[in-house]
């Protein structure tokens, strides 16, 4: 009679058994498919950050050509670095690039201001078949914004100043840039000198 009871009791924890591996590997399979929706927007957010840095580059680099065709003439300058000149081309163009290399695809691209953009960004892979219905199908988008913080300032020239004179560069760190008018594109610096580009807080 004992060893029966003891078979009796084994049947009868056989279907607790099933039960509650069952319950684990649903709760297995549920972490995996938070785990691929996880790893689907950290994707598109790494997207977005260097599509939107691709975008502020660019532009920074635009204004730098801008300032060297305009050096001769300090008025113009402030402009300049305030993120305004002439024939400035969009700069989306380099966020469709780098969204691209990173399986993505840009939804939508604005300038943030004269000094920056912002990039909205949706992932080409989907979160992936799981547990959770609909997830074959779902994609992933985030935005972020990058910004250009110029680098530099200069002293207006006063009205008796020379013509052959051109405002002192000076820049972060505490360099300076002393422009020679008769030769002033030799030793110039360049646009990381000149513009700091950084996501936004």
């Amino acid at each position: 009679m004992r060893r029966s009871r003891r078979f009796g009791d084994a049947g009868q924890a056989f279907p607790i058994y099933l039960t509650v591996v069952g319950g684990l590997l649903f709760l297995a399979f549920a972490y995996l498919a938070v785990g691929q929706a996880a790893a689907n927007r950290n994707g598109a957010q790494t997207a977005a950050d260097a599509a939107a840095l691709a975008a502020a580059q660019d532009r920074r680099d635009q204004l730098t050509g801008a300032w060297v065709e305009e050096i001769l003439d300090p008025t113009k300058w402030q402009a300049i670095f305030g993120g305004s000149a002439e024939g400035l081309d969009d700069s989306c163009w380099r966020a469709q690039e780098l969204a691209a290399q990173n399986d993505a695809a840009v939804r939508g691209c604005v300038p943030n201001g004269l000094l920056g953009y912002t990039v909205e960004v949706e992932t080409t892979d989907t979160v992936g078949d799981s547990i959770v219905p609909g997830t074959e199908n779902m994609k992933s988008q985030e935005t972020a914004t990058a910004v250009i913080d110029p680098r530099c300032a200069f002293d207006p020239l006063t009205e008796d100043a020379s013509e052959d004179t051109l405002p002192l560069l000076t820049c972060k760190g505490g360099t300076e840039w002393e422009l020679d008018p008769e030769d002033p594109v030799e030793l110039l610096p360049q646009p990381e000198d000149l513009f700091d580009v950084h996501l936004a807080d």
